[in-house]
């Protein structure tokens, strides 16, 4: 990773405030709501356990068309940080989203190794958050409740793709670029990745907070090993899709999977 700046490069001061207004249009906003989520759901009656925490909704209820319409609008918008990432990576002279390993170089790498992960995370993490939501610590997460059209399950997997393009690429590889060339130490960054994705999780809860925050340690890790987010994005993105089509299949089902 190259973490020092070009020559005649962006001054600190500037990359300061472009990094600060990079996560305040993307997941930096997404933490402060998800905090005052979280306060409402704590003080609400009730123990958190006994509340919802919806991810994929209907935004037009009975109205199919217009519902698949806005689905695919907030999966667009909600990409153009990324967007904005690679922009600023290019005029930095860095090659775009190439600069943190997110390309078409090494696919099959890339899916081997995010495979691997998602199946060592996914199962502790669904344990986790049992536990959690058993001790009261978690609210009961519903991964989905659209209704029962065509185009559900292709929304499912594009929101859980875009769900892992916006979090690797921004709070993994663009996060410790920025931070490294700032002088932060690699502990000092990894905290800062870490605590943000616990953060913009906590609307699900304490567990919510603490599980994603271990995953967030355990991913910048791995992005320093391989100096790649294109494994992470792999992991991720099949870690959501196995939660959205796992909850729309099984919800109902089994008795361990918790509903509301």
């Amino acid at each position: 990773m190259a973490d020092s700046l070009p020559d005649g490069g962006t001054s600190p001061r500037i990359l300061r405030s472009e990094t600060v207004l990079v996560l305040a249009l993307s997941l930096g906003a997404s933490a402060f709501s998800a905090l005052i989520s979280f306060v409402g759901s704590l003080t609400k009656p009730g123990g958190l356990k006994h509340q919802a925490a919806n991810l994929n909704t209907s935004y037009a209820p009975g109205r199919p068309w217009l519902d698949l319409a806005w689905q695919l609008f907030g999966i667009a918008t909600a990409l153009v940080p990324v967007a904005l990432v690679a922009h600023l990576l290019l005029r930095e002279g860095a090659g775009g989203l190439k600069a943190i390993g997110f390309d078409r170089t090494r696919p099959w790498p890339d899916l081997g190794r995010g495979a691997l992960i998602a199946a060592g995370i996914g199962s502790a993490g669904l344990a986790f958050y049992l536990a959690a939501r058993a001790a009261g610590g978690n609210l009961t997460v519903v991964p989905e409740s659209l209704p029962d059209v065509w185009w559900k399950y292709p929304v499912l997997i594009l929101s859980a793709l875009q769900n892992a393009v916006l979090e690797e690429v921004i709070v993994v590889g663009y996060l410790l670029r920025r931070l490294g060339q700032l002088g932060w130490t690699p502990m000092g960054a990894l905290i800062a990745s870490a605590v943000l994705r616990g953060s913009y999780h906590l609307y699900q809860g304490v567990g919510g907070f603490i599980g994603n925050m271990v995953m967030g340690v355990v991913f910048v890790l791995l992005y320093r090993r391989w100096q790649r987010v294109g494994p992470l994005v792999v992991a991720h993105a099949l870690l959501d899709i196995g939660a959205f089509v796992g909850y729309a299949l099984l919800a109902g089902k089994v008795s361990w999977l918790p509903t509301m």
